[in-house]
């Protein structure tokens, strides 16, 4: 197969998904509403309950609701803008990330350590699932991790069609199953409140702000999962006029606000572990972190064993299948992303999903979940270090400075190749926070490798683009197509332009000016194309003069084909 059918293969959307590339319009079809919806059924994970339960077994109720608050602040925080350029301009975090610091191959540094992401969290949520298998039928946890792993299959290689259905039916059940049990015990035993206000853990229970850092570097370690959300609310529909209050409140909510339904199901995790601790079995040691032992407990105490088993079970595998769907098609995006760009071709989605499953398996077999607390502490490190270099780029480097390009450019021949502001604040802040984590800076320091991490991130990021001067960002300031990239709403455009490389037609901003044709006319190129391409043939050349990224009237977004960006 030649690159041109490579190239209309993928563009064959049906199980594809657009995995690295623009979601064009004509794809969108779901409302604000719908695509918020969906969006939030995937963060029904229980490991927000044994991440709450772990902070709370170590340092106590108060400092453990302390750090998943100021983790769950800063998240937020990051997250807002990253979300917003995904959600209005329909773009994954790779894509996002190219134009926001990192290039158009150094963005697949991030993608690699998102992708790493989805493997160890579909790890950690397949393990549960195998916990619940043995608890019920007995079913060793070798085929319990390979039961896990395979019955996500039939639901992912179909993607965003597939997903939406299974969270629609499926949350209204998980919601019954999760909260009102709980809702019953409190209400019942109201003694179990101050049980858990006064639950001191491990520590003592005395309030410090080194316990509070301490268990928030753990909770930092699921900031990723803003990119699983960006992956569903990147298809969602223009935003205009008439859409415009349901359009912010579904982008609120299933965006950066997933943090906030994340962090009650973690204070609920440190309630299950007190609840535990205190009232089911004092000898539960590190069973009181497993979800299974946790709401069995809660079960058992209302209804009969045989009922209470079953319910769990229900609820294990429901919520299992509900998060690891998403981490498998997220997964697959993301190595989709980076093989195509590196190899110049594209084998299909499925094959990765399969990749990423078989990383998952092995994970479970070597028994990633016994180590979580350190595995999430020391990934938290490198995650906020790359998350927060993109966002401090969106927020400070392209509306404070007016360096970087505001519009978030992805497309290959637009951007160079490399860009020194993200990869080195990325690689400054990942060292440094990592040498504070393995304690070479001393014990004293260990808590906060986190906090260096973002801090490091958020100075370097606009430094660096002082320095370069933002000639980094982009290789071209005009894509050579005379009408805007975006409509009169400021969305991306609907407008449809015929690829003369797959001879598909395309949505504008998907597309760029190729070479011209025999006779000297105006071709485009799709951004597919471009990507699949290894001959460079059909780019344009890049501009004479390096690009200053400073507004004036030479600024690439004053032009015409590439307006300025309105939020």
């Amino acid at each position: 197969m030649d690159r041109a059918d490579d190239a209309r293969a993928a563009a064959e959307d049906s199980l594809e998904d657009y995995a690295f590339r623009f979601v064009p319009r004509s794809f969108r079809r779901w409302s604000a509403l719908a695509v918020g919806g969906t969006a939030l059924g995937s963060i029904a994970f229980l490991a927000d309950f044994s991440i709450g339960a772990s902070v709370g077994l170590a340092h106590g109720t108060t400092n453990a609701v302390l750090s998943i608050a100021l983790a769950s602040v800063i998240i937020f925080a990051v997250g807002l803008p990253v979300a917003f350029y995904a959600a209005r301009y329909n773009l994954d975090l790779d894509l996002i990330a190219r134009g926001s610091g990192f290039g158009y191959y150094g963005s697949i540094i991030t993608t690699i350590i998102f992708g790493c992401f989805t493997c160890i969290f579909f790890a950690l949520e397949g393990a549960i699932m195998a916990q619940g298998l043995q608890a019920a039928i007995g079913l060793p946890l070798p085929a319990g991790y390979v039961v896990s792993t395979v019955v996500v299959i039939p639901i992912v290689v179909y993607g965003m069609r597939a997903l939406e259905r299974l969270h629609f039916w499926t949350t209204p059940l998980w919601l019954a199953l999760a909260l009102l049990p709980l809702v019953w015990i409190v209400v019942t035993q109201p003694g179990t409140v101050n049980m858990f206000l006064e639950f001191s853990g491990e520590s003592g229970g005395a309030v410090t702000f080194r316990a509070v850092v301490a268990g928030a570097s753990v909770c930092f370690a699921l900031t990723p999962q803003l990119a699983e959300q960006i992956d569903y609310i990147r298809v969602m529909p223009p935003r205009t006029a008439a859409n415009r209050r349901s359009w912010w409140a579904a982008f609120l909510f299933s965006g950066p606000g997933w943090v906030v339904f994340s962090g009650t199901k973690q204070v609920i995790g440190v309630f299950l572990a007190a609840y535990l601790v205190v009232k089911i079995d004092p000898t539960i040691g590190d069973g009181a972190v497993q979800p299974v032992q946790q709401f069995l407990g809660v079960y058992e105490s209302l209804f009969p064993d045989w009922l209470a088993l079953v319910l769990v079970i229900v609820l294990i595998v429901v919520a299992q299948v509900k998060i690891n769907v998403t981490n498998a098609y997220s997964g697959s995006l993301a190595w989709s992303n980076v093989y195509s760009r590196v190899r110049k071709r594209y084998p299909g989605r499925s094959v990765f999903v399969a990749f990423n499953l078989l990383i998952a398996l092995a994970l479970m077999v070597m028994d990633v979940f016994s180590l979580m607390s350190f595995v999430l502490s020391l990934y938290a490190n490198v995650v906020m270090a790359w998350l927060v270099t993109i966002s401090a780029d969106i927020v400070i480097n392209k509306y404070v400075l007016k360096i970087s390009p505001r519009f978030p450019e992805f497309r290959r021949g637009m951007l160079h190749s490399w860009n020194p502001v993200g990869l080195t604040s990325v690689a400054l802040a990942s060292a440094l926070s990592l040498v504070c984590f393995f304690g070479l800076l001393g014990p004293g320091m260990q808590p906060y490798s986190v906090l260096i991490a973002i801090g490091v991130a958020v100075v370097v990021t606009p430094l660096m683009a002082i320095l370069t001067r933002g000639r980094y960002y982009l290789r071209r300031r005009s894509d050579g197509i005379p009408t805007p990239i975006l409509d009169e709403d400021g969305n991306p455009s609907a407008e449809r332009l015929r690829c003369h490389v797959t001879g598909y037609r395309f949505e504008r901003p998907d597309m760029l000016a190729s070479t011209p044709g025999p006779n000297g006319e105006i071709q485009y190129v799709s951004s597919l194309a471009l990507t699949l391409d290894r001959s460079g043939r059909y780019l344009l050349p890049p501009d004479p003069d390096p690009v200053s990224g400073a507004e004036g009237k030479d600024s690439w977004w004053k032009n015409r084909s590439t307006p300025r960006v309105r939020s």
